[in-house]
């Protein structure tokens, strides 16, 4: 939650969801197209959290295992990196952004790739 109002006078509250494209469930919507299961984390936050609307802005931020994020997501850090650009003075305030989102995705794929692997207490095998 934003500790200052970021618009119409209400704070902003929002629920980060990293979804993987590659879990069973999700193969066909991620097939439909880019982002598509990012949309579709990002409608079930909005329907889990409704109620916040009224006290509330509320932001789903969807991110896909792969890339993608979800649209409103994607706004909000444009939007942000131009706010924090207007006191920095560095116009590439939005790409450092996305790159750090970036690097945060390529840490967590390694974090689940590597709890793929089982671990044996019996050292033959």
């Amino acid at each position: 939650m934003t500790q200052i109002p970021w618009r119409l006078g209400k704070l902003l509250v929002w629920d980060m969801t990293v979804v993987s494209t590659t879990v069973e469930s999700y193969v066909a919507a991620a097939a439909r197209g880019r982002g598509e299961v990012a949309e579709m984390a990002a409608t079930r936050k909005c329907q889990k959290y409704s109620e916040l609307c009224t006290a509330y802005l509320f932001l789903p931020f969807a991110v896909e295992t792969l890339g993608p994020i979800n649209d409103s997501a994607y706004e909000f850090l444009e939007i942000l990196g131009r706010k924090i650009t207007d006191v920095s003075g560095d116009g590439r305030e939005v790409s450092f952004l996305f790159q750090r989102l970036s690097v945060i995705i390529q840490r967590f794929n390694a974090v689940l790739f590597r709890d793929t692997f089982t671990l044996h207490d019996d050292p033959d095998l």
